[in-house]
């Protein structure tokens, strides 16, 4: 990431001059932020949020110069709908470029324009306050009286935080203007900006003024900051609760609220469990999870965004105890993979194509889809089949000689259930994952080695779970359990192995 920095300024200073003048940007500051950030900066999900920002960035200002050149633009919009579909399936540039649902060319330059125009000023936002003396003393050295750059106060939804504010350092550290002050801005309809001098940072609005901090024996806030919320029990480095992040009845994002403190509780709770039930799990979860964001949102379970490792969102208000549990890991698992795909060439050749059969969401998918569902729910039934011991033992001992609340027999039959459908479904996409491996080599060496991994771990889980199965199946889960495997087995009559005819 630190070497992806530098070679986008490098990129945007000798082939892109005009449009770094046009948009703003202030390359300098952002060699200078990058000098700034400490190595270990560089695999968080803020900063390395910010660089993926700038990436597409220059990424779109590109392809706007090409459009301009290319003499058939019908082509041009066809291939370039087919990329977005394949490298932007997490972000809403597909939606902002063809609106209508299809690779329509009119209209396509100005779509791109109002783009570039966007990123470029939510990565300049961005980079302000990582170090906030940073702007104060890059504009001192470079002589200038003082630097406006144009202020966006909504809510941002991708990383949860408030309207209002601004966002403080590398892990999610805030601060705040008054509810008073933004309510006249946005009455105001005036275009806020920052006011960034080497004495301090202001907000200013027309005739509204607010002092950020000023700047002079070192930082000192006007605007009352907030610390990241931290659990109480610290995993690795420390996991932070952020605010909440509320979905309409559309189930799209309508808002961000301050998160209440018994979801952290909860979260921390469940945390305790999985240290318990699972040390190995949460040595993992402690190092790949930096960051949870809880959900309000009816039918939304969780997710995460490649582009912001240890970034996890998590349904928070409508999914019990034992479904924290599991998403916890879940989405670690997927920060997981995400790690590995940064690391290796898993597999070619996916190009979107929907034609595997998904176990878990009940439909077609591409090959990136079944192997991330592979692999999170790989560790999904090693949790459980952990679970189930765990709690069939009784009461656990923390490190720190607390205990968690021990299972109920009906959970740890949940637990074995849970584990006994994920290994038929994991077997299920493992067939799938071979088959695109030997008969369409749409896996590489490394991707045939993982895969080979997970059959290699779910067979063991399944060999530990053999014992147990008679018992779920006498159970009030028996008729869930026979329900998934007759699903598999129409499934795999429906769809088969995919066929070269089918690609």
């Amino acid at each position: 990431m630190k070497g992806l920095l530098t070679d986008l300024c490098d990129d945007l200073e000798q082939h892109y001059p005009q449009s770094v003048r046009q948009l703003g940007l202030p390359l300098g500051f952002f060699r200078l932020l990058g000098r700034s950030f400490k190595n270990e900066d560089y695999s968080g999900w803020k900063v390395v949020g910010w660089i993926e920002a700038v990436n597409d960035l220059v990424y779109f200002i590109d392809l706007r110069d090409q459009l301009c050149r290319d003499q058939e633009p019908a082509g041009f919009a066809e291939q370039l709908y087919a990329e977005c579909e394949e490298k932007f399936y997490e972000n809403s540039y597909l939606e902002e470029l063809f609106p209508a649902g299809r690779p329509e060319v009119r209209g396509l330059d100005r779509r791109l324009q109002r783009l570039c125009a966007r990123l470029g000023q939510e990565v300049l936002q961005e980079s302000l306050f990582f170090f906030p003396d940073l702007p104060c003393r890059w504009v001192a050295s470079r002589q200038r009286g003082e630097w406006l750059v144009p202020a966006d106060l909504a809510p941002n939804f991708e990383r949860a935080e408030l309207g209002g504010t601004v966002s403080i350092g590398v892990d999610g550290a805030f601060a705040a203007l008054s509810a008073e002050l933004l309510t006249k801005i946005l009455h105001s309809r005036a275009r806020p900006s920052f006011l960034i001098r080497p004495q301090g940072v202001w907000l200013v609005a027309r005739r509204l003024r607010s002092t950020l901090f000023t700047c002079q024996a070192g930082v000192t806030w006007e605007w009352p900051v907030h610390d990241p919320v931290r659990l109480r029990r610290e995993f690795g480095n420390g996991i932070t609760v952020g605010p909440t992040l509320v979905y309409g009845k559309k189930k799209f994002p309508v808002a961000v609220k301050l998160t209440p403190s018994a979801v952290a509780e909860r979260i921390n709770r469940a945390l305790v469990t999985i240290e318990q039930a699972w040390p190995e799990g949460q040595a993992v979860l402690a190092l790949l999870t930096s960051r949870i964001i809880p959900l309000r949102a009816k039918g939304v379970v969780s997710f995460s965004y490649r582009h912001c490792p240890g970034l996890s969102f998590l349904n928070c208000f409508d999914r019990d105890d034992f479904d924290l549990i599991d998403d916890l890991i879940h989405e670690n698992s997927h920060h997981h993979l995400n790690l590995l795909l940064r690391k290796h060439v898993l597999y070619r050749g996916d190009r979107n194509r929907e034609i595997f059969y998904s176990p878990w969401r009940r439909s077609l998918r591409p090959l990136r889809g079944i192997l991330h569902a592979a692999f999170t729910f790989t560790m999904g039934a090693l949790l459980f089949e952990r679970l189930a011991a765990w709690g069939a033992r009784g009461k656990g001992q923390g490190t720190k000689g607390r205990e968690s609340e021990r299972l109920t027999e009906r959970e740890v039959l949940r637990a074995r259930l849970r584990c006994l459908e994920e290994v038929e479904s994991v077997r299920y996409s493992i067939q799938d994952l071979n088959y695109a491996s030997r008969h369409l080599g749409w896996l590489t060496g490394s991707g045939q080695r993982l895969v080979g991994q997970l059959a290699g771990a779910i067979g063991k889980i399944e060999r530990k779970m053999a014992p147990h199965k008679k018992e779920v199946i006498r159970s009030t889960f028996g008729p869930a359990l026979r329900r998934h495997e007759e699903e598999l087995q129409r499934a795999r009559m429906t769809y088969g192995p995919v066929r070269l005819g089918k690609v």
